[in-house]
C-alpha cells in the first residue's frame, strides 16, 4: 500500500463543480486531491460532449465543453491541486480524527473533509442491439472531436437531447446528417427538435436500426425498419452515433451511510449530509426545489467550501470576502 495523501478536502469527482470546488478551496487556503476514475477532469462533460456547445453557464452566450473544462483546470491549477485520475473511490473510514478514503491501487487519501461532486455517478452508454462489433469502428455514443466526421454520412440514432445537440452539431460538418427515433415523440427540448427539422436534417422517426453493414474499410450503410414502409430503407453511413441514454451508478459511495435516493445524496442548506464532515455539491446533491444545472453546481461548491472552511477551523469565517478583493 502506498503511502496516504494527507490534504483538507478530498474532491470526489472531477466534473465542472469538482474543478471549481478545488479553486475556490484554495482560494480558501485549503488544500485539495481530485479523484475520479476517469483518466482525465471534465467528467461527464469530456466524457459525452465535448465538443457540444453550452448554453447556461453565466457569462457566456455559449461555450464549448472542452473549452468549459480547460477554464476550469486553468482557473483550478493555480491553487495546485493534486489529481488523482483513473482512480476508484472505495471505502470512507474515519482514523485518528481524519476521514480516509482508499483508491484503486492502494492509495489512501486522509482528508479533514470529504466533498462529493460525482455528478451522476460511473455512466455506461446504452447499446445499440444492430451495433454489436462495430462500436470504434464507424459506431460512437460520443463525439469527442467533430473533424473526425467531416464529409460523412451520418446517422443519429436517438430522441434526446444529447441526440438532436449532435445532430445540430454535425450538420456544417458533416456530408449528410439523419436523425432515427424508434417513437413518433421526442425527450429532446421542443425549440432543439425544431432547430433541427428548420435546418432540413432529415428526421425519420417510428423507425429501428436493424442492421449495420461494412467492410474492412469501415461502415457503408445503416438498414432500418421504419413502420409503415414495406421492406427496409437503407441509409449510407459512414459513422451512427447511438446517443441512447445511459445508465449509471454512485458504486462505493453508496455504501459510505449516506441518505441517497435514485443516485442522489440528501444535503441540507451548507452541503453537509448525515454524515459528518461528508458533503455533496453538483447533480449528486438532492434538496427541495433542487435545479440540476452547472451554474447551479458552481454555487454549491463555494458554499460547501465555505462550510467545510468553518468545520475545519471554527475561528474561520464562513463568508471570506470576494475574490476580486484579493491581492
Amino acid at each position: 500500500m502506498t503511502a496516504p495523501t494527507d490534504v483538507d478536502i478530498l474532491i470526489v469527482g472531477a466534473g465542472p463543480t469538482g474543478l471549481f470546488a478545488a479553486y475556490y478551496a484554495g482560494f480558501r487556503d485549503l488544500t485539495t486531491a481530485v479523484v475520479d476514475s476517469l483518466p482525465e477532469p471534465g467528467g461527464q462533460v469530456t466524457a459525452m460532449y465535448p465538443e457540444k456547445m453550452i448554453f447556461d453557464v453565466a457569462g457566456f452566450r455559449a461555450v464549448r465543453g472542452r473549452d468549459l473544462v480547460a477554464g476550469l483546470v486553468e482557473q483550478a491549477e493555480q491553487w495546485k491541486p493534486t489529481y488523482l485520475l483513473g482512480r476508484r473511490a472505495h471505502a470512507l473510514s474515519e482514523v485518528d480524527g481524519k476521514l480516509e478514503v482508499g483508491l484503486d491501487g492502494g492509495t489512501v487519501v486522509r482528508a479533514g473533509a470529504v466533498l462529493i461532486t460525482a455528478g451522476i455517478g460511473e455512466f455506461s452508454p446504452r447499446p445499440l442491439p444492430a451495433g454489436d462489433g462495430w462500436l470504434g469502428r464507424g459506431m460512437v455514443h460520443f463525439v469527442p472531436a467533430l473533424d473526425v466526421h467531416r464529409g460523412q454520412d451520418v446517422v443519429v440514432v436517438g430522441g434526446g437531447d444529447s441526440a438532436f445537440d449532435w445532430a445540430l452539431a454535425l450538420h456544417p460538418i458533416a456530408t449528410s446528417v439523419t436523425v432515427v427515433h424508434r417513437r413518433a415523440k421526442f425527450r429532446a427540448m421542443a425549440t432543439t427538435v425544431r432547430e433541427v427539422q428548420g435546418l432540413g436534417v432529415r428526421v425519420i422517426v417510428d423507425a429501428e436500426v436493424v442492421a449495420l453493414r461494412g467492410n474492412d474499410s469501415g461502415l457503408h450503410e445503416v438498414e432500418l425498419a421504419v413502420k409503415g414502409v414495406d421492406g427496409p430503407l437503407v441509409l449510407p453511413a459512414q459513422a451512427v452515433v447511438a446517443a441512447l441514454g445511459f445508465t449509471a451508478d454512485l458504486g462505493p459511495i453508496e455504501s459510505w451511510g449516506l441518505e441517497i435516493t435514485q443516485r442522489s445524496i440528501a444535503v441540507d442548506t451548507t452541503m453537509r449530509t448525515i454524515r459528518d464532515r461528508v458533503y455533496a455539491a453538483g447533480d449528486v446533491a438532492a434538496y427541495p426545489g433542487k435545479v440540476k444545472l452547472i451554474a447551479t453546481g458552481f454555487g454549491e461548491a463555494a458554499t460547501a467550501v465555505n462550510n467545510i472552511a468553518v468545520a475545519l477551523n471554527p475561528e474561520a469565517h464562513l463568508f471570506p470576502g470576494h475574490s476580486s478583493n484579493a491581492e
